[in-house]
């Protein structure tokens, strides 16, 4: 028995009489398998947990205009980023986890809309509408396609929406993980997000601020208050709308009571793109532009003409050009496409009509209308022309499809030179439409032609391969340069093709963008009546408008949709104010 259990016991290292055995080392096992992390991957856990903190903070903090982003912003404590955790922390883990992915998504679609926001805020000085905006992604991609051709606009157009899809993936999984660190350290989290009350309870009492803004954050949930009153508002306002559409002074008064005093005259009504306020008052734009407009004065005083001007508040900023055509036409106030919408669905006797009515023939000419244009049918045109008919010959430049010198001489061949009744045209010239990057020299008006000359007399300022690189400074040099053009060739026109028979209107639609006059900056266009009979600008002497092309800083102001009434008393058969 005894010799059986020495055989089944292991022998002892260093017994007596025999060599000591080795033990072998154990085996290493991996810091994964034994859930012990690695140093490399603490600091990925931890860089990433960093990244995810910083995306939602940006995304709960970031303000909506590029204006008052500084490096001061982040420095908000975010008052629904508290809230969230506070419910993470009261709600069970199975509860609360499953509901990070939509609060993920909703803070991915604010901040979505937040940039929608500071995008038009640059261009239109406003914030993005959520219910009447979408339409104009398609005209934002036409104006790209013919400013960087169409590769550069699709690629631009792909590029915002994989930084949309992927803001909301991002954000998405950044609230995730963070929703899971909160739930795991479950005191530490109770601890900070009790403390960060406490500061920003104090800090909203106390209205302490950092960089210009509040450190106690709600920016969020401001963004998303400002827009569902937005559209409150909106669907409202089609009430507000219809009834100041159905109130009309003009709605039947007959034609021989109408523009008595422009009987004989051929009456051009003449939009120039983007022609502003800031084009004739800011230090930087206005000296340029005030030369041509005061020289173009003389010119005209010195061959028998004389002119009046004025300012009017346009509806639009930085865009939306048919906005300000149909409140000054219609005598409507357009601010938005519902309302232009509307508009067009109506009725109402618009200044065109008006004439019409009186018996003068009607014309649009509309050289940046490429695709069918039916608002023509609601203005009740005799004849339009869109770029097709135009049928310009000649090199294009940026957005313009022709420049306003080949617009205007093409309207005077096929309409003034021909014997004719009174014309009334409303004509948008578009050379001085953004992005200002190509521009032609003038010629000589009979050598204009179908508009082939225009290859050999082209001039850029840019050139559209740099319309994107261009700094603040030289895309305002361009525009001051634009404006010029425009302005030079309406007065060249009126010189060259003027007469006794002829009236001119012309004005500005909206002010430049953002990026030329700044934010906040008015929404007011300069507006010009010129004519060589005397009794024309008799009939408006009662308006304080100023003498000469240029408006200076007293010169009234209206809002653009009083142009109508007032126009239609002035020169009805006793005139009015």
């Amino acid at each position: 028995m005894s010799l059986l259990r020495r055989l089944r016991r292991p022998a002892r290292n260093g017994a007596a009489g025999e060599p000591a055995t080795p033990v072998p080392p154990a085996p290493q096992t991996p810091a994964a398998a034994t859930g012990t992390p690695t140093t490399a991957r603490r600091i990925t856990t931890a860089t990433l947990t960093g990244l995810a903190t910083l995306l939602v903070l940006a995304a709960l903090v970031l303000p909506d205009r590029l204006s008052a982003l500084t490096p001061a912003t982040v420095l908000r404590i975010p008052v629904e980023g508290l809230v969230g955790v506070a419910l993470l922390l009261v709600l069970p883990p199975r509860v609360g986890r499953p509901l990070a992915v939509p609060a993920g998504l909703l803070l991915g679609l604010v901040t979505v809309l937040r940039l929608l926001d500071a995008g038009f805020f640059a261009a239109r000085d406003r914030p993005f509408d959520v219910l009447l905006d979408w339409g104009l992604f398609d005209d934002g991609f036409g104006y790209l396609r013919d400013s960087i051709g169409r590769t550069g606009a699709v690629a631009a157009a792909v590029g915002a929406v994989l930084l949309a899809a992927g803001l909301l993936i991002l954000v998405t999984l950044a609230v995730r993980r963070l929703a899971r660190l909160v739930t795991r350290h479950r005191r530490v989290s109770t601890r900070v997000v009790a403390a960060l009350a406490v500061l920003w309870l104090g800090c909203a009492l106390f209205g302490v601020r950092v960089g210009g803004g509040p450190v106690a954050g709600r920016e969020a949930a401001t963004l998303l208050a400002a827009h569902a009153g937005q559209v409150r508002a909106g669907v409202r306002d089609r009430a507000v709308f219809a009834g100041q559409a159905a109130t009309d002074a003009y709605r039947d008064t007959p034609g021989d009571r109408l523009l008595t005093g422009l009987r004989g005259k051929d009456v051009l009504v003449a939009f120039v793109e983007s022609y502003g306020r800031d084009a004739v008052e800011d230090p930087e734009l206005s000296p340029g532009v005030n030369r041509v407009l005061d020289d173009g004065y003389g010119r005209l005083r010195a061959a028998g003409f004389d002119a009046r001007s004025g300012f009017l508040t346009s509806p639009t900023f930085g865009g939306g050009s048919w906005l300000a055509h149909g409140t000054l036409l219609s005598g409507l106030w357009i601010d938005n496409d519902q309302r232009h919408r509307d508009l067009l669905a109506g009725d109402r006797l618009t200044l065109n009509g008006a004439f019409h009515r009186a018996g003068w023939q009607t014309v649009g000419v509309l050289p940046a209308a490429t695709q069918p244009w039916p608002e023509g049918k609601f203005f009740g045109y005799d004849r339009y022309y869109d770029a097709a008919r135009l049928d310009y010959r000649g090199p294009k430049f940026s957005y313009a499809p022709m420049p306003d010198q080949y617009t205007l001489a093409t309207f005077q061949r096929l309409e003034r030179a021909r014997p004719h009744a009174p014309l009334m045209a409303e004509i948008p010239l578009v050379s001085s439409h953004s992005p200002w990057s190509a521009i032609p020299e003038p010629v000589p008006w009979d050598a204009v032609g179908d508009g082939s000359v225009f290859a050999e007399a082209s001039t850029r300022t840019g050139g559209s391969r740099d319309v994107v690189q261009r700094d603040t400074h030289q895309i305002r040099a361009d525009y001051a340069h634009a404006i010029r053009y425009s302005l030079d060739t309406l007065v060249s026109y009126v010189l060259t093709y003027g007469g006794d028979d002829l009236v001119l209107v012309f004005l500005g639609d909206h002010q430049p963008t953002a990026t030329v006059t700044g934010e906040g900056a008015s929404r007011d266009v300069p507006i010009t009546i010129v004519a060589k009979d005397p009794t024309v600008l008799q009939r408006v002497a009662g308006w304080g408008w100023q003498d000469g092309l240029r408006p200076g800083p007293q010169a009234p102001v209206w809002r653009m949709d009083a142009f109508r009434d007032r126009f239609l008393a002035a020169f009805g058969p006793t005139a009015g104010h």
